[in-house]
């Protein structure tokens, strides 16, 4: 290489740099679209008579204990057993669960009922607060495990609607 062509060189390097410096710093501080079109689930009606099976139902775990990370735990415990990830995390309510309670509008919902059968002492009563959608169970400090051996699959006496997450799979 010339003497002369070395400055031209050097100063091609540092425009390349500035760019990628420029370019990298937008792309780092820019918003992410994590918005998904459509619909993320899809309903599929269990027959009366029919089985449930625990990977049809999702399981939001909300810890009110003072032990952190209970409801993590919980839910990964319950996806070993089949069951779909709801929402995790802490939750402000007035309900004191002892070790678990399922809050829920309906009860006799086959869902809660398979749900239930997992947890020990469990309760279940109306909620305080607004519902997500899934079974919702509350952990409080005396959670001292799932049952051993529970059913992971239940005959329903009613139909039941249940969301499926809906995955595109690409075979191309």
């Amino acid at each position: 290489m010339t003497r002369p062509a070395r400055p031209l060189v050097l100063l091609g390097a540092a425009v390349v740099m500035l760019l990628g410096l420029f370019v990298g710093f937008r792309l780092l501080t820019a918003e992410a679209d994590t918005t998904v079109d459509g619909p993320q689930c899809v309903d599929r009606t269990v027959k009366t008579g029919d089985q449930l099976t625990s990977n049809l139902v999702k399981v939001n775990v909300y810890n009110v204990s003072q032990r952190s990370g209970l409801a993590n735990r919980v839910s990964i415990n319950l996806q070993r057993r089949g069951f779909l990830a709801g929402e995790i995390g802490n939750i402000q309510t007035k309900i004191r669960p002892g070790r678990a309670t399922i809050v829920t509008n309906t009860p006799d919902d086959p869902q809660v009922l398979l749900v239930a059968a997992q947890l020990k002492g469990v309760k279940i009563l109306e909620p305080d607060t607004e519902l997500k959608d899934g079974v919702s169970v509350i952990i409080g400090d005396a959670y001292d495990g799932l049952k051993k051996g529970a059913e992971r699959n239940l005959t329903v006496s009613q139909p039941v609607t249940v969301c499926v997450p809906d995955a595109d799979v690409d075979v191309s």
